[in-house]
């Protein structure tokens, strides 16, 4: 046994602990629940997990370091902490009956939940007020529906296979919160934590889903001005109507912009299609029956969430697209560029061949000149020790002489130059 454990691998206990998380302690009918969404970067990250460690530390329970999940009990209610990678939820459960006049007063829950919900550190992006009536409770009428949600608004559909009746309208009230009413009719055993998990994390991933839409909506102008740009460069480029370097220099600009955008938005919109999947599991999940005269909640998901999801992806195919056609482009114009290069290189070569070539005639015009030149300070020279012999006609024998100095120079000069070019 012991073998075992010392050959865990380094992230076993962490893998056994995740399959854990995500889940409420066990609750029937009636409860109340209130859960709080924040954004969390590194510094709201840290200061949430100290804000944990101390309502942990009051209540006598120790967390792991990096722990991702607690369950807190407080003085009228338990809190269910959770850390995702970008956001934490706060849920508050009390399990038990309440007012049925007013099931989304926050007083059911005691002070110190609300001192504790008013303190959650980061950016809150959903607050949800959650009521669970019981199976005995009779059905809520058209009146006090009415007095909850906007009535034009409502959402009314069974979930859990008929098993579970929810209302709810979806838009923030005047305490900053959302309301969720679930009827149970028939929940068993653990149905009542499964149906409010899979709501809320059905409404928290839908939340964060739509997060790249603003994103998307606010940088379409700006990809729609680079389109343009580029459309108007590609053009130039077919039409030759500028200085080759200067289209490039643009190219290479409007590509930099693109591949800006692309890193500023890339992360935002992969984000909003792995949560829009996410949330139409859960949707599937909660086997959702239509109520007859009333929108059910796969439908208000649909068709919000849906072409929030498709504007993202829409955006992010554009800027795909924009910077191939970019990267086109400059490959085209490169390929001109070396064109011409190349080219004018040959043209280049063609004018030294011709340099030299005259240079070459040029060389063997001095050297003839040259031979020429020499030959005649030889003779000169040689003629001092001829004329200084008696007998001979001096001036014959230097005649004689310089045909003969001038192919020995010759000779000389051909073999200097064969040496040299070997």
């Amino acid at each position: 046994m012991a073998n075992v454990i010392e050959r865990s691998h380094p992230l076993r206990a962490s893998l056994s602990a995740e399959m854990h998380v995500r889940r409420l302690p066990p609750f029937a009918s009636p409860a109340r629940l209130v859960q709080v969404v924040s954004l969390v970067d590194d510094d709201s990250a840290a200061q949430t997990a100290r804000t944990v460690a101390a309502l942990a530390a009051a209540a006598g329970l120790t967390l792991p370091d990096r722990a991702k999940y607690a369950v807190i009990p407080l003085q009228a209610a338990i809190l269910v902490w959770e850390r995702h990678t970008e956001f934490a939820t706060f849920t508050v459960l009390r399990p038990g009956p309440f007012g049925a006049a007013d099931p989304f007063d926050p007083a059911h829950f005691g002070e110190q939940a609300a001192t504790i919900l008013a303190q959650i550190p980061g950016q809150v992006i959903r607050a949800t007020q959650i009521a669970l009536l019981g199976r005995d409770a009779p059905a809520p009428a058209t009146a006090e529906l009415g007095a909850w949600f906007l009535p034009e608004a409502t959402i009314t559909c069974d979930v859990a296979g008929a098993r579970a009746r929810i209302y709810s309208d979806f838009r923030l009230h005047a305490d900053g919160y959302g309301r969720l009413l679930v009827h149970d009719t028939g929940l068993e055993g653990d149905d009542a934590p499964q149906l409010v998990m899979r709501l809320q994390e059905l409404g928290n991933y839908r939340n964060m889903a739509l997060l790249g839409l603003p994103l998307a909506q606010a940088t379409t102008a700006e990809v729609t001005r680079l389109e343009q740009r580029l459309a108007a460069l590609t053009h130039s480029v077919s039409e030759r109507v500028s200085q080759d370097d200067a289209l490039l220099d643009e190219l290479t600009f409007l590509s930099a912009e693109l591949a800006r955008l692309a890193a500023t938005t890339r992360y935002r919109m992969s984000a909003t299609r792995a949560y829009a999947q996410l949330s139409i599991e859960r949707l599937r999940a909660l086997n959702i029956a239509p109520v007859s005269g009333h929108q059910s909640l796969d439908d208000f998901t649909e068709r919000r969430l849906m072409p929030a999801v498709r504007t993202c992806d829409s955006f992010s195919q554009r800027l795909d697209d924009l910077s191939q056609r970019a990267a086109w482009a400059s490959e085209l114009l490169r390929t001109r560029i070396d064109i011409a290069l190349a080219k004018q290189n040959r043209d280049l070569l063609a004018s030294m061949d011709r340099r030299t070539q005259l240079q070459l005639r040029l060389q063997q015009t001095v050297e003839g000149l040259s031979v020429v030149a020499i030959s005649y300070y030889l003779v000169a020279l040689l003629a001092y020790p001829i004329k200084a012999v008696r007998g001979i006609d001096h001036d014959l024998a230097i005649a004689l002489m310089v045909p003969v100095v001038l192919l020995v120079m010759w000779l000389l000069a051909r073999r200097m130059r064969r040496h040299l070019s070997e």
